[in-house]
């Protein structure tokens, strides 16, 4: 990414984030963006690169809530679980942090570019133990997935496998006495496997924002949530142009934007609230309208 990238020693960082920094060997950080969002309570959301369309839907929503309570969602910027994490903070106006499992100058997933400039825009940061020019290798995602521990003041796991990296997350978190919650599954599903497992290991069961909050050092209070249908009674000319689009099928984000004239700048947010206030969905074939 072409964001200025200044390096970040722990010194400094450690103060930037209220002395929590729960790493002993990191030594810094290079970052393109603002650190001032870990001046607030900070609350990793790790889980699937491929996650179920529910899970990702979970994963926006809680990041929407958490930022909406004052919280820096903090996540690895991976496809899925991660990506809409970073999303739903996005659209709640807030800043959120992502870690890079390389340097920025081999931003990966490549795809996840665009969402990286986006994070740096709107206040937030990308930021990468690795220098620049370091091209991510498999095993540095690991050493990547303790420095989203040590940024937080607690570990959400949203939907993760019996193997998954998101379990590596909570294991570095719970080796440093951060909290770790887990969404529970159905025992059937794959993709709930590693959540259930940590539960049964002792992770906290969270349903919701209230549960996570509640959870923190230092408890807050969830957000007061909009009546119901409220968000429907305001919708802006944007919001009104993406939905007579989709009227006539599901369309993927790129069409989309093009047939809007939108940036994708400009059309995710707006796709990522739609799809929270339940009146989109996510599939295969791109974004449609929810049924009624």
């Amino acid at each position: 990414m072409n964001a200025l990238r200044h390096w970040v020693p722990r010194p400094e960082l450690d103060a930037l984030c209220g002395g929590r920094l729960r790493d002993a060997a990191l030594e810094g950080l290079w970052v393109a963006g603002s650190l001032d969002g870990l001046a607030a309570p900070a609350v990793a959301i790790v889980g699937s690169r491929a996650p179920s369309d529910a899970g990702r839907r979970r994963a926006r929503a809680l990041a929407h809530e958490l930022a909406g309570s004052g919280i820096c969602v903090v996540s690895g910027l991976a496809l899925g679980i991660d990506g809409a994490a970073h999303e739903g903070a996005l659209a709640a106006g807030a800043p959120t942090i992502g870690v890079l499992g390389g340097g920025h100058a081999h931003f990966f997933p490549p795809r996840h570019r665009e969402l990286g400039g986006r994070i740096v825009t709107h206040g937030g940061a990308v930021v990468s133990p690795y220098a620049p020019e370091i091209v991510p290798q498999p095993w540095q995602f690991l050493a990547r997935n303790a420095v989203i521990a040590a940024l937080a003041d607690a570990v959400v796991v949203v939907e993760a496998a019996a193997r998954s990296g998101a379990l590596n997350t909570a294991g570095h978190a719970g080796d440093r006495g951060i909290p770790v919650l887990a969404f529970p599954g159905e025992v059937d599903r794959p993709k709930a496997a590693g959540c259930n497992a940590l539960i049964r290991d002792g992770a906290t069961l969270v349903r919701d924002a209230a549960d996570v909050l509640a959870a923190l050092p230092h408890p807050l209070a969830p957000p007061a949530k909009p009546a119901h249908g409220a968000f429907g009674a305001r919708d802006s000319e944007p919001i009104r142009r993406v939905i007579t689009a989709l009227r006539d099928g599901a369309c993927d984000p790129g069409m989309l934007a093009d047939r809007l004239q939108l940036a994708p700048a400009e059309l995710f947010p707006l796709l990522t609230e739609l799809e929270l206030c339940g009146r989109i969905t996510a599939g295969a074939d791109g974004y449609a309208l929810a049924r009624p």
